[in-house]
């Protein structure tokens, strides 16, 4: 997953935070539209937005943008990508950079 030095710094940054690692919980189990993600962990939508922005430029989540036929709003869900990470010192010496 990761080959750089920046890549693993990313990806630990956005893994550093409490409430990041439980919405990653969360949508490990299922994928997860934005307001019941939210209001599933007590924050605002903006606050989740933020969360969500930096785990999904780590590549840790992706969305998708849906139109359902009974609502004429688009609606952003979210899901965790499949990753493996495993940080030992063979990972951090073949990292380039």
């Amino acid at each position: 997953m990761v080959q750089s030095v920046e890549e693993l710094a990313k990806v630990c940054d956005a893994l550093s935070n409490p409430v990041r690692v439980k919405i990653l919980k969360l949508l490990c189990e299922k994928e997860w539209y934005v307001y019941e993600l939210a209001k599933t962990l007590g924050i605002s939508r903006q606050l989740l937005y933020l969360h969500l922005k930096k785990l999904e430029k780590a590549g840790l989540v992706e969305s998708e943008l849906r139109l359902e036929p009974d609502d004429p709003r688009a609606k952003k869900y979210y899901r965790a990508r499949p990753f493996r990470l495993v940080i030992d010192n063979d990972l951090i010496k073949k990292l380039e950079g």
